[in-house]
């Protein structure tokens, strides 16, 4: 199981050593995702790591940043809508319905499904998926490796995620 971090919206103190705490602590993939960051800010925090952890990073704006680090991804949102005819690189996109995951899963590398849970992050953002919608949709196929669950969790619901057949668990608000 993938064990994917999400870096905060905002802007945080001593950023690189967090994302170091991250990957040092077993995380796969982190999502550098800052939606009030220019591109310079991302810049700069990316000229920081190590070509490594540079590796393991999918970002959420700037696509050009991808190419100019050689980083692992780029996610699919209302800033980037669809990748140029030449990228290789992986390929994640956030559903928030089992309709659209069942629409964009084959796409990509993997889709993050949310919430699962009710978020830790975004108060008041409850869990829009009951325990048995999530297990008939593992057995119906349409929760599997390729898909990712995101919303409230934390470490001690990767074994439920397991459970009910996700490829990966993402943490926003379940890091610390």
């Amino acid at each position: 199981m993938k064990i994917i971090a999400i870096t905060k919206p905002s802007f945080e103190d001593n950023e690189v050593a967090f994302i170091r705490r991250v990957f040092e602590s077993g995380f796969d993939i982190l999502h550098l995702r800052k939606p009030d960051a220019d591109i310079e800010y991302c810049r700069e925090l990316l000229k920081k790591l190590n070509p490594e952890e540079r590796s393991k990073i999918i970002i959420h704006d700037y696509p050009e940043l991808y190419y100019e680090f050689s980083l692992k991804g780029i996610h699919i949102n209302k800033n980037i809508v669809k990748y140029s005819e030449d990228y290789q690189g992986f390929k994640t996109r956030s559903c928030h319905s089992l309709e659209e995951v069942r629409l964009y899963k084959d796409d990509f590398d993997y889709v993050f499904l949310s919430p699962i849970f009710d978020s830790i992050s975004k108060k008041g953002y409850k869990s829009a998926f009951t325990e048995e919608e999530l297990k008939k949709a593992s057995q119906d196929g349409v929760i599997d490796e390729k898909v990712v669950a995101l919303g409230g969790v934390t470490f001690d619901k990767i074994s439920l995620l397991k459970d009910l057949g996700f490829g990966g668990a993402a943490m926003m608000g379940g890091i610390n």
